[in-house]
């Protein structure tokens, strides 16, 4: 008998409600794919489901908020949101990552799950669980693969970025999240060769919070080009803390006031990756890749 099959988007998570239609555009599109199959948002950040928990609990809060979906005052993280799902009679799930890069929060998010998995063929009397990770948006990095052909769709999908930034006559600067414990630069710098070589026309950078190259690598390369002008864009799903602190925030965080004070005339653009729809249906066909893989029917 075909098992019942279920969706988790599964992301760090936010507290900014502006970021919140990143999130929630990748969860219609979701949606619009597969009607019949229930889709789920999961934070993996304690802290960010504690605030929301407290949120939860403030009826002004809520009352002053009606457009913010309940999902939100009740949001668990993944492992608890699989558990639920499985008591409900889910035996087949996709939890499809909202994540960039496969850094360390794919990484774990793929051990619990792997462990998950593995531990209900081990327990008498529990139904097996057919689980399967999707990939970030910009793929992942084990043998075989198609490495080139992930980076290529990001940039495809970033098509509008290049416009606006060609209109503008603009470097276009993208804020990475970049990572701590996984050296990911270099995968962020294939990402800046891949769209020289789609917008060739187009000066495209990207500088990263953790790790480098960091923004002042950048404002040195830039001013070495002699850009005068800057369209500053955050490469991140959600317009979130980073993006309101690290990116145009007050110094010395603000990249928008360091690049200003250098020279440049700086374009912000506070939007995130995940309200662009060509680029959320990356996320939509990775997760149907990962079903497909995993022999899980979506509907």
């Amino acid at each position: 008998m075909e098992s019942k099959s279920a969706l988790v988007l599964a992301m760090f998570g936010t507290t900014v409600e502006e970021a919140l239609p990143g999130l929630l555009n990748i969860r219609v599109r979701v949606m619009e794919t597969y009607p019949a199959t229930p889709v789920h948002l999961a934070f993996t950040s304690k802290i960010i489901r504690g605030i929301w928990r407290q949120r939860a609990a403030d009826d002004k809060y809520r009352a002053a908020r009606p457009e913010i979906p309940e999902e939100f005052f009740r949001i668990r993280g993944p492992m608890a949101t699989i558990a639920g799902l499985q008591e409900a009679g889910f035996a087949s799930m996709v939890i499809q990552p909202v994540h960039m890069v496969p850094a360390e929060e794919y990484q774990e998010l793929c051990a619990a799950v792997g462990a998950l998995a593995a531990s209900t063929f081990l327990q008498e009397g529990v139904r097996p669980l057919k689980l399967a990770v999707g990939r970030p948006a910009f793929g992942t990095t084990g043998a075989g693969d198609a490495l080139g052909e992930e980076l290529t769709a990001a940039a495809e999908a970033l098509a509008a970025d290049a416009e606006m930034a060609r209109t503008r006559q603009a470097a276009l600067l993208y804020m990475g999240h970049g990572s701590k414990r996984f050296p990911v630069g270099p995968l962020y710098q294939l990402f800046v060769e891949v769209m020289g070589r789609l917008y060739p026309d187009l000066l495209t950078a990207v500088a990263l919070v953790d790790g480098a190259p960091t923004v002042h690598d950048v404002l040195h390369s830039l001013r070495v080009r002699g850009v005068k002008r800057i369209l500053l864009k955050p490469l991140m799903v959600t317009a979130g803390d980073h993006v309101r602190k690290d990116m145009v925030g007050p110094p010395p965080r603000g990249w928008q006031e360091l690049l200003s004070g250098e020279g440049f005339e700086v374009v912000p653009v506070l939007r995130g990756l995940g309200e662009h729809d060509p680029f959320a249906e990356i996320f939509v066909r990775h997760a149907a890749d990962a079903a497909a893989g995993a022999g899980i029917v979506l509907r």
